[in-house]
């Protein structure tokens, strides 16, 4: 069992209707701009998405609780950080609502076969979100140290310094793919620069704040893509 004592049922009342929100926010982004509920691609990607994680969330509960919470964190301390969290709503809201128009209008004719690749790969992004989670347990939604916190190289983190930011960019990047929009991977592509900033900020912090962080940095030379960056 995990190393948390008890399960808080203020917590299990947040991660639910988290949840809740979370499933009908993305239905109404997709099926309102589409004027239809007959739009497979969107019903599949919800399923992708939300199955898994409603396992991980069900799994986290009982194995991890603490860590859940941290996940349900979301006001961030640092000044740059709110400022990189409120710019990234801008390619999050277009590649989430563009797929859509894009149904209704017919501006892509996405491969049944790119759209199920597009699938995989968020669910390849997704596993590798999982593995980070399994590493762990300090894998909060903010940018923070924490008393106890250690320096993790293990397991994903041993290719690469933020690997739960690599399964984000892959969930991200081809979501419009697998929601079969091709102009809605435009704006998704966005989040590069928005990570690539978040990370820059966050191992400032944490060089600073988390004992040994910066031996680790020569260690594990890249941060997001291995051999890359």
């Amino acid at each position: 069992m995990n190393p948390n004592r008890s399960l808080p049922g203020g917590l299990v009342r947040v991660v639910i209707s988290r949840f809740v929100l979370a499933v009908i926010l993305l239905m109404a982004a997709f099926f309102l701009p589409a004027g239809t509920f007959a739009y497979w691609q969107a019903w599949v990607y919800l399923a992708i998405l939300f199955l898994p994680m409603f396992l991980v969330m069900v799994y986290l509960l009982q194995r991890d609780p603490g860590l859940l919470e941290r996940r349900m964190r979301t006001r961030e301390r640092e000044t740059q950080q709110n400022l990189i969290i409120k710019l990234s709503f801008i390619p999050f809201l277009a590649a989430f609502l563009l797929p859509g128009f894009d149904q209704r209008f017919g501006w892509s004719i996405v491969p049944g076969g790119l759209v199920i690749l597009g699938g995989a790969l968020v669910l390849a992004g997704y596993g590798i979100v999982f593995l980070v989670f399994r590493e762990n347990r300090y894998a909060s939604r903010v940018v923070e140290v924490e008393q106890e916190q250690q320096v993790i190289d293990s397991g994903p983190y041993a290719l690469v310094r933020h690997p739960m930011y690599l399964g984000t960019l892959l969930m991200f990047v081809f979501s419009p793919l697998a929601l079969g929009s091709y102009w809605a991977m435009l704006p998704a592509l966005l989040i590069v620069p928005v990570l690539v900033a978040r990370i820059r900020n966050e191992e400032s912090l944490l060089a600073r704040d988390l004992p040994g962080y910066a031996e680790y940095m020569q260690k594990t030379p890249y941060r997001l893509v291995p051999g890359l960056w």
